[in-house]
């Protein structure tokens, strides 16, 4: 099948129901979900029976008492029936509030009361724990408690004749999604259908996957990436294995025996595939893998490079946030330098503008701030002060991100703001020493960090984990190897510590530099 032969366009629909009502139109029987484990193993759903699922417990939702503009909690599994309650929701014109089954009591009472949510559904008793009990717990703390309700397997269903008219208005705001957690407390970000099928139909654009291919949701569903994902599905047609605890190499079964073609997530996604290969490099890992891809990171050259020759795949990245989920991404189409050293192009309907210190533009090849302007742009956040800060004059969104536009338009991601260290006066990007180090052999992952120094202001540690066999790295291992890379010398790391694994989020496994931080943070230099 060519691509683009089954494709809808995005800008024909203006809320999700409303693409989810094409789609099942369009192709009532071709598969749209995969279960790939946990209960229910193996359960398909088409894009027909999704929308007649999602309609008759919509149904049922409104017997609860949820109407147009209700604010709904949901804390659920990447799982079908999460993925039909959404749309349940969506079809009802409910306000949104998803949240990662990996949040506890800090997190998800902050949510319940920042949102102000009048209602909760939970997954029960999950892999261990109790999330309605903690649900409960919660809501009794709350002024107003929220309703809270089962939502696992299987959902409830009612008469569809009950529920008002489907919403029209796409730029209405349904969804308060969350900052990832790498900070104490997540803030809310507001968005539309309208702007998070303009982000959907980014990746669409990029991957072109077509009906044949068969897709992967191995990250968290109530992370921004589920809708963005969903939609590319729906633009595109094409089903998704949906896995609700994600671990290697116990996933692989799933993978290979739905025939994933298009796998990926984030960059620790990667490298953990990778990991897997090199346990037997003859042996394809999942034999009908023809490309990963995802964002969420930055992806350093090297990684790039290994996924392509050791998996035997294409890898196509992108640059997003929960604020704009997809910025740019790269195509299969795009030269190998470009797909290795850059994150992709942006669509039409995205404009980025790299400025100064001066909030100035810079000219093609000049490190800046990454600014944002465009429909797949959040609102803004819950707290308007939070807004007030994020936007320029013109609009634009102030990302915290560096990076550089090179002459063709391709994006250059050099690091966070934040994570510019300042070692005696000279800036350090932390990500440049990070993607060096990648290149050494006995190093598996990698985070740089800065430290308070006395005398220095800031010294630079690289907090590695090591390959499995390899042999304990040292300090002068490390700089050896960045000094043969060419890198400057004030910017080689004075402290090296190794750990058994990087601590990450539970959404698309970001490291948390804050706590390494705060673990090595007065540990005097390494000599």
């Amino acid at each position: 099948m060519r691509p683009g032969t089954d494709a809808l366009d995005p800008a024909r629909c203006r809320t999700l129901w409303e693409l989810l009502d094409r789609r099942a139109a369009l192709a009532p029987g071709a598969p749209a979900l995969i279960q790939g484990d946990g209960p229910g193993a193996g359960h398909r759903l088409s894009f027909g029976g999704l929308h007649t699922r999602a309609e008759r417990v919509a149904a049922w939702l409104y017997g609860l008492g949820i109407r147009p503009g209700s604010r709904v909690a949901w804390q659920l599994p990447t799982r079908i029936e999460t993925v039909e309650l959404a749309f349940a929701l969506a079809r009802l014109g409910a306000v949104q509030i998803p949240i990662v089954p990996f949040y506890r009591e800090h997190e998800v009472g902050h949510v319940l009361r920042a949102a102000e949510a009048e209602f909760f559904a939970v997954p029960g008793v999950w892999r261990g724990f109790d999330h309605a009990s903690m649900a409960h717990r919660l809501a009794l703390a709350l002024p107003t408690p929220p309703l809270v309700f089962p939502a696992y397997e299987p959902l409830p269903e009612g008469d569809p004749a009950v529920l008002p008219a489907p919403p029209r208005d796409g730029t209405t705001v349904r969804w308060i999604y969350w900052t990832s957690g790498t900070t104490s407390r997540p803030k809310g970000v507001l968005h539309t259908d309208r702007s998070l099928i303009a982000a959907g139909a980014c990746l669409a654009g990029a991957l072109r996957l077509t009906p044949d291919d068969v897709g992967s949701m191995a990250f968290p569903y109530a992370h921004v990436a589920g809708p963005d994902y969903t939609v590319t599905m729906l633009l595109s047609g094409f089903p998704a294995v949906l896995l609700e605890h994600f671990v290697l190499p116990d996933s692989l079964d799933a993978y290979r025996r739905h025939g994933v073609t298009v796998a990926g997530g984030s960059t620790a996604f990667y490298a953990m595939f990778l990991a897997e290969q090199r346990k037997e490099p003859a042996r394809p890992l999942i034999p009908t893998l023809r490309l990963m891809a995802g964002g969420g990171a930055p992806k350093p050259p090297e990684l790039y490079h290994d996924v392509v020759r050791e998996l035997g795949c294409r890898l196509t990245h992108g640059y997003g946030m929960t604020e704009a989920p997809m910025i740019t991404m790269g195509t299969e189409d795009d030269p190998p330098e470009k797909l290795a050293a850059t994150e992709g192009r942006s669509p039409a309907g995205m404009e980025i503008r790299v400025v100064g210190k001066d909030g100035r533009p810079v000219p093609a090849g000049v490190t800046g701030e990454i600014r944002l302007r465009g429909e797949a742009v959040c609102t803004g956040y819950l707290d308007p002060a939070h807004t007030a800060e994020a936007f320029d004059a013109d609009g634009f969104l102030v990302t915290g991100d560096l990076g550089r536009l090179t002459a063709d338009g391709y994006l250059v991601l050099t690091g966070r703001a934040k994570d510019v260290i300042i070692r005696k006066g000279e800036n350090i990007s932390a990500q440049e020493v990070e993607q060096l180090l990648y290149g050494h052999p006995g190093i598996e992952d990698v985070a740089v960090i800065g430290l308070p120094d006395a005398v220095r202001g800031e010294r630079v540690c690289a907090v590695v984990q090591q390959r499995p066999g390899a042999a304990p790295l040292t300090l002068g291992a490390v700089t050896d190897h960045l000094r043969a890379a060419g890198l400057s010398v004030h910017k080689l790391p004075e402290q090296l510590e190794l750990v058994d694994e990087l601590p990450r989020n539970g959404t698309l496994r970001k490291v948390l530099k804050y706590e390494l931080r705060e673990r090595f943070g007065g540990e005097s230099a390494r000599p």
